[in-house]
């Protein structure tokens, strides 16, 4: 099998972490070679977190090269935009199509871009959910991710019972049913 290029983009506290721990268990579950990096640290101040995860037979070094992303799966919208070029051209960009002001825009020295998910859906075949508000209906906006994880699990060659053993094994244990269900909630989308 040819070495898989995940991408996990989002802005600091949206769980992109937790998420890439969740793929790498399953790359391990699955009997593959994995590596994992985080590329941006500004987690805690809302910038940018961008988390690469390669699997396969054997997996030299952890960094994706633009245009080799197999899925990119993006928790905000302007994240989508940010890295759509590291997207391989027949590859899946999942996107939660939510908006979360970066601080450029915040203090008005940037505009948001209008229409990020009809513009990047012109070059890439695009994935959307309104994530966050799907989780507000399970109870808990926090699981918004699994959400989103469990549209991406549909473009990834992993068993459903996989995913639920290793989010099982991943998730704190109190919060383990709310996350299986948020998937559940995303992989029958």
């Amino acid at each position: 099998m040819a070495t898989k290029n995940i991408m996990i983009v989002g802005v600091g506290g949206q769980g992109t972490l937790l998420t890439s721990r969740i793929l790498g268990g399953l790359a391990i579950a699955g009997g593959y070679d994995v590596k994992l990096s985080e590329v941006h640290g500004m987690a805690q101040r809302g910038g940018s977190v961008v988390t690469f995860v390669r699997y396969g037979e054997k997996v030299a070094e952890p960094i994706v090269e633009e245009g080799q992303a197999d899925v990119i799966i993006a928790f905000e919208k302007l994240e989508a935009l940010r890295y759509s070029h590291f997207l391989k051209k027949d590859g899946a960009l999942i996107i939660n199509d939510w908006r979360i002001d970066p601080m450029p825009v915040v203090i008005g020295a940037a505009q948001y871009p209008e229409n990020i998910i009809e513009n990047l859906s012109k070059e890439h075949k695009v994935y959307t959910v309104n994530a966050t508000e799907e989780a507000k209906k399970l109870g808990n906006s926090r699981v918004f991710n699994m959400i989103v994880l469990g549209i991406a699990a549909q473009h990834m060659d992993f068993a459903k019972e996989t995913w639920y053993e290793v989010i099982e094994n991943t998730v704190p244990p109190k919060t383990i049913d709310i996350n299986k269900k948020a998937f559940e909630v995303g992989y029958s989308l």
